[in-house]
């Protein structure tokens, strides 16, 4: 199962990166980082937010953005309106890195903007966290699937304790079970099963009505238009996250406005 792959690989990679850059010097330079913007606050606008991607691969559809420039392309994200911004920072499956992370947030502090950025990879380790915080991170990607309740509850909190914002992802009520003492700010509803990468259309109606109405609800995949986004907040999504139909458009910030229309009441 390709999850379990990337999993394992992911691991090898944190031990890798631990031997080459020591948490000591991590935290050293994550403690000179401002203070992290609000990342569940930046979704609560009017109408449905957009997060937008930096993505320029898949596992399931392989490389369709080699060329996307992360500075560039968070510029005009942030310039058109997004709320927030996603960063891929997995290089082998996703072809990101945490260059784009700096990267993006070089750009949006050029745009006079306050946007978030997000941290979207394979959390395992808290050194990853450290490693977020240094690069400049707002908020942090957990996926409940591939950690146990352990893993989910420390690196909350170690989130928590930069001040940064976990977005804690689910994909079916087993997930949802599982985080209820968490109680997390933000929850990610995932419409594609990581395990074989097909996307269901109708998961989010069925999880939504099962979160805490406090809860701030993104809807995650098989969005690409204006009419998703509504459909979307239609059902209860606070903000929508999308990558690939951005990335590979002709004309990106047309694209985000055309979302982010989508999702006006």
């Amino acid at each position: 199962m390709i999850l379990d792959e990337i999993v394992a690989h992911k691991r090898s990679e944190i031990a890798e990166r631990k031997g080459r850059v020591c948490l000591s010097d991590l935290v050293s330079r994550a403690e000179q980082q401002p203070a992290a913007i609000d990342f569940a606050k930046a979704l609560q606008g009017e109408g449905v937010s957009l997060i937008a991607e930096i993505k320029r691969a898949s596992p399931s559809k392989g490389s369709f953005a080699p060329d996307l420039q992360a500075e560039s392309v968070a510029s005009v994200y942030a310039r058109n309106g997004a709320a927030a911004i996603s960063v891929l920072t997995d290089e082998r499956y996703f072809s990101g890195s945490l260059d784009d992370l700096v990267a993006a947030k070089r750009a949006v502090a050029g745009s006079g903007r306050c946007v978030p950025i997000l941290r979207k990879d394979f959390i395992l380790d808290p050194y990853q966290v450290v490693e977020a915080q240094a690069s400049g991170a707002d908020a942090i990607l957990l996926i409940v699937r591939i950690l146990t309740d352990d893993e989910l509850a420390r690196l909350c909190a170690e989130i928590e304790g930069w001040g940064m914002t976990a977005l804690v992802e689910v994909h079916d009520e087993v997930d949802i079970e599982r985080i209820g003492a968490l109680s997390p700010a933000v929850v990610g509803i995932n419409q594609r099963n990581l395990s074989d990468f097909r996307t269901d259309l109708t998961v989010f109606a069925q999880l939504r009505k099962i979160l805490p109405d406090e809860t701030v609800v993104v809807a995650a995949s098989g969005i690409r238009s204006a009419a998703d986004v509504a459909h979307a907040g239609a059902q209860g999504a606070d903000a929508v996250l999308v990558g690939e139909a951005l990335v590979t458009t002709a004309d990106v910030g047309e694209k985000v406005r055309e979302l982010i229309d989508g999702g006006v009441p």
